[in-house]
């Protein structure tokens, strides 16, 4: 039994690792902003999984709601952060430095989840409303002048998928993670996705 969830643990790790390329912000659309209703969808769908640093985020989340003993609500508070990050970001509101706040946020998710302590919900709480916000703002850079439709399809987008990702990882957590070793390296590796979109943000590749 314990091997076998071992053998989950190292599964979620490794898929962390592999994606762990470039954490910048990442568009569905290639770059072109989205004009209708369904383009507005597929980019909010994708954006958070295929920017690593806010799947690595997410994935933490999830974990934390499933072996921390939080609310199955607290999502929730994150993805209210997250839409007003998003409304605030394409009301022209200007926050330098917001790029470094999500990795760091990563990098937090992560190293509180690798000490194997029980962290106080306040603090879970706390981490989510700051790093959603931040996280929206970001994504409020892919939508930024688009037109209502394709914006309000980009924000259901970005609500349903992050919804669905995070409680099904709680869930699978709370399942299959009985032990403390599994959440450790899981947040060992999203430590690591943080510490490398931390890097990438402060060193820039030439």
């Amino acid at each position: 039994m314990i091997a076998h969830r071992l053998r989950y643990s190292i599964l979620a790790v490794a898929g962390l690792l592999l994606t762990a390329g470039n954490a910048s912000a990442h568009h569905v659309m290639g770059g072109r902003m989205p004009s209708t209703f369904a383009e507005g969808l597929l980019s909010g769908i994708g954006h958070p999984i295929i920017g690593t640093d806010h799947l690595a985020f997410l994935i933490g989340l999830g974990i934390a709601v499933g072996i921390g003993g939080l609310s199955l609500v607290t999502p929730l508070v994150f993805l209210i952060a997250m839409a007003c990050g998003v409304a605030v970001h394409v009301a022209a509101v200007s926050i330098p430095g917001a790029e470094l706040i999500v990795a760091l946020s990563v990098l937090a998710a992560g190293a509180l989840l690798a000490t194997g302590r029980s962290i106080h919900a306040g603090w879970w709480m706390a981490l989510f409303v700051v790093a959603g916000f931040f996280h929206g703002y970001a994504y409020g850079e892919s939508i930024y002048g688009a037109e209502s439709t394709p914006l309000v399809a980009y924000l259901a987008g970005l609500v349903a998928v992050q919804a669905v990702l995070t409680i099904g990882v709680a869930f699978i957590t709370r399942a299959l993670w009985q032990s403390k070793l599994a959440p450790r390296l899981a947040g060992a590796a999203i430590g690591g996705v943080g510490f490398a979109a931390l890097v990438a943000h402060i060193i820039p590749a030439p």
